[in-house]
């Protein structure tokens, strides 16, 4: 199974074909087009089709983090997309995909990590302005197709439909020997739904929302400017889309309603949950800086994620002042001064600053008394 429903008709705009060579000498064919010569509802095929996408490069290459901040950094709408283009273009490719999506695919070995972002995301959440997976993948000298939309759109979008559907044809993904598939939130989504196109691809998705159609998840109200968008055709279920999938972790954290009731709908047998209790704000930016989420990504792409690991890399939590007050402050509501300043000790005799130490004094003075730490004699 592909994905759900039949897949649309294309018809080709005005346009011409055109023939380059690449670098390996070979011919390639390309179509070349104006998109906005596409209807709005139709399976559209992007602005230039590359039918050996492979072959548009020679020899391996990267790009620093470096490269990324002194190009990118700075930039919003349009001309942080032209930068990307002209970046990605010198590596692999860069296409846009319609009016409000586009791809940038860096070829570099046989393992992909394929991530999906909005740009107004990635530049406001990393220094860099690098898309999601790319780090761990300069690191490793993976190659990386990063799906960027302008604004959060789910990619819920007959051009990116088109999109995929290209790339199964044109046999992809059957180029690289492990493929992880990553997002986070509305990302997270896409990561699960566009799966598919991989069979035995690995998925990480934080928090991801299963669908929001409102016969399955009318009870998310967070999201009312996505109540009219399609989620019941073509890739439309994130569930039923990561049937083919090799191993699929969700995190969430189980004390945030709406997350946890979108991770319930992914109940297959298959799908392994990591609960990531106080770390849901924002769990991609926390495991970006706790330095969690570049192992996790990197264990994922070697075929080693488990539950176990992911039990082990998130244990840096537990020197995250933001986290040690998160659970603190659990603590007092639930009215359980004792567990508190047992977290409180331990995390000052692990480097805290201050505004613990007082904390500790002012539950001493409310009458806690803790046991001593030196051994009986």
């Amino acid at each position: 199974m592909l994905a759900a429903g039949a897949r649309a008709s294309t018809t080709l705009p005005p346009g011409r074909f055109a023939k380059h060579t690449s670098a390996a000498g070979e011919t390639i064919a390309s179509y070349e087009h104006d998109a906005s010569a596409f209807l709005p509802h139709c399976t559209a095929i992007p602005a230039r089709i590359t039918l050996s996408a492979k072959d548009l490069m020679d020899s391996p290459m990267t790009v620093t983090d470096e490269d990324f901040a002194k190009v990118l950094t700075g930039l919003k709408g349009q001309d942080w997309l032209d930068a990307l283009d002209e970046l990605a273009e010198d590596l692999g490719y860069f296409e846009p995909i319609g009016p409000r999506h586009s791809a940038a695919f860096i070829d570099q070995s046989p393992t992909l990590i394929v991530s999906f972002d909005s740009h107004e995301n990635i530049c406001a959440r990393d220094p860099d302005c690098a898309p999601a997976g790319w780090v761990a993948a300069q690191n490793n000298g993976w190659s990386h197709l990063a799906l960027i939309s302008d604004g959060n759109t789910w990619f819920r979008d007959p051009y990116v439909y088109g999109y995929f559907d290209r790339l199964v044809d044109d046999g992809f993904f059957e180029d690289f020997d492990r493929v992880v598939f990553y997002g986070a939130g509305m990302a997270g989504y896409a990561a699960a739904a566009f799966s598919v196109v991989s069979p035995g691809a690995t998925v990480v998705a934080l928090q991801p929302q299963a669908t929001l159609a409102a016969d399955k998840a009318g009870w998310d109200t967070r999201f009312p400017k996505m109540r009219r968008t399609d989620f019941s055709s073509r890739y439309g279920y994130a569930p039923d889309m990561i049937d083919g999938a090799g191993d699929v972790f969700i995190l969430h954290d189980p004390t945030d309603a709406f997350d946890a009731m979108h991770a319930a709908l992914f109940d297959a047998p298959y799908v392994q949950h990591h609960r990531t209790r106080l770390l849901a704000r924002d769990l991609e930016v926390e495991l970006r800086v706790m330095g969690a989420l570049e192992p996790i990504l990197e264990s994922a792409a070697d075929g080693a994620l488990s539950l176990t690991i992911l039990a082990e890399q998130l244990r840096v939590r537990r020197n995250f002042a933001r986290y040690i007050r998160r659970v603190m402050g659990r603590l007092q509501d639930e009215d359980r001064p004792f567990r508190e300043a047992l977290v409180c000790r331990n995390f000052i005799q692990r480097g805290a600053g201050p505004r613990f130490q007082a904390r500790l004094r002012e539950l001493e003075a409310e009458g806690v008394r803790l046991p001593s730490l030196e051994p009986a004699e």
